[in-house]
């Protein structure tokens, strides 16, 4: 499998030599697309509220109609 530009086993091979800035650069990747995909999970989730989308209420409803049938 093709994990952004390397294959599985390139990438435990080069794990095992890592240098700390290898490390380190992981870590920053990691937090880049952590905190890029909380902000727009959080954005989209406000849109969809403006445009009267409701998951929660949705979900909550779906559960009260497996118990009231």
């Amino acid at each position: 499998m093709d994990l952004m530009g390397m294959s599985d086993s390139d990438y435990m091979y080069n794990q095992t030599r890592a240098h700390s800035a290898d490390i380190m650069f992981l870590k920053l990747k990691a937090w880049f697309y952590g905190i890029t995909c909380s902000v727009a999970g959080l954005l989209l989730g406000n849109v969809g509220g403006v445009f009267g989308v409701d998951i929660i209420g949705w979900m909550i409803n779906a559960v009260i109609g497996i118990f009231t049938h």
